[in-house]
């Protein structure tokens, strides 16, 4: 007798568990054959708001981690994506990417990873500095994460897209609360599955899967989101500054029009930390 395949159900990670989402809709995503595949969650604004509040939460104990020991913890991230690459390579290949090409993207999300762990004890000494003024005074910068960030993924290279836009940030001590492609969205959904039995903590990095229409005006206003990196049409990126503007927000926009290279190594290194970070500036009397 024949048996019944079971179909997976995927879910989006927040604050280190997998969740349904809050208003219980999903759509059904099918892959470039056209074969259905699996109810892909659709979240609500609720549900941004609850990773919002995961991610604030996680935020605090991860920004006072040594940088040392994130780069262990993001290191071992890229251990378990070694470990489960031809899985990861078989999920981008549902959207209709060649074999070759998806291995690609996941060897290169891998060395994104293990680039940006060897970033995490350096970047400080880089970015912060002890400045000269002409005064009794020992003066030097600091520089300090800035909190939750809100990430926007491109709709291509759903797993290197998205890695690029959410480690610069992650590496500094910032939390992240990431919306997956919106067209392909289940190597962030089994990403989840990874970050989970990862030693990232629960809540640092949540993972969200729904229609950019439904979270855009969300993450443009959110008052706890203290900014925004996304890939982005013109009309999704002037709501992003408008509401960004109201709220405060230190904004980073890549433009969906154009093609971007994800593998260049202008798509990682010390500028983009640099982009979600505060710098702050200590006067000490000299007696």
């Amino acid at each position: 007798m024949s048996r019944l395949i079971i179909t997976k159900t995927p879910k989006c990670y927040v604050g280190g568990a997998f969740i349904r989402s809050e208003c219980g809709k999903v759509a059904a995503w099918h892959d470039h054959t056209g074969s259905f595949f699996a109810n892909m969650p659709v979240c609500s604004r609720k549900d941004l708001r609850n990773a919002v509040e995961a991610a604030a939460k996680a935020g605090a104990g991860w920004a006072k981690r040594s940088g040392y020991n994130r780069g262990q913890i993001l290191y071992r991230l890229a251990e378990m994506l070694e470990a489960r690459r031809t899985e990861m390579a078989a999920a981008i290949a549902l959207n209709g990417t060649s074999k070759s090409d998806a291995e690609k993207e996941v060897a290169a999300s891998i060395d994104r990873i293990v680039h940006y762990a060897g970033w995490t004890d350096k970047y400080q000494a880089l970015l912060g500095s002890v400045n000269p003024v002409a005064s009794a005074h020992f003066n030097f910068t600091v520089t300090e994460p800035m909190g939750v960030i809100g990430v926007i993924a491109p709709s291509e290279a759903p797993l290197l897209g998205l890695l690029s836009l959410v480690l610069p940030i992650i590496t500094s001590g910032n939390s992240v609360v990431a919306m997956a492609s919106d067209q392909h969205p289940y190597p962030a959904i089994l990403l989840g599955e990874m970050l989970a039995t990862s030693d990232l903590p629960g809540g640092v990095i949540n993972i969200l899967t729904s229609e950019r229409k439904e979270l855009i005006p969300t993450f443009a206003t959110h008052d706890h989101l203290r900014g925004i990196s996304a890939v982005a049409n013109q009309a999704e990126r002037t709501e992003l500054q408008r509401g960004a503007a109201s709220s405060v927000k230190r904004t980073t926009f890549l433009p969906s029009e154009v093609r971007i290279d994800w593998y260049s190594s202008n798509a990682q290194g010390l500028y983009h930390i640099r982009d979600f970070i505060e710098c702050k500036t200590t006067w000490h009397p000299i007696q």
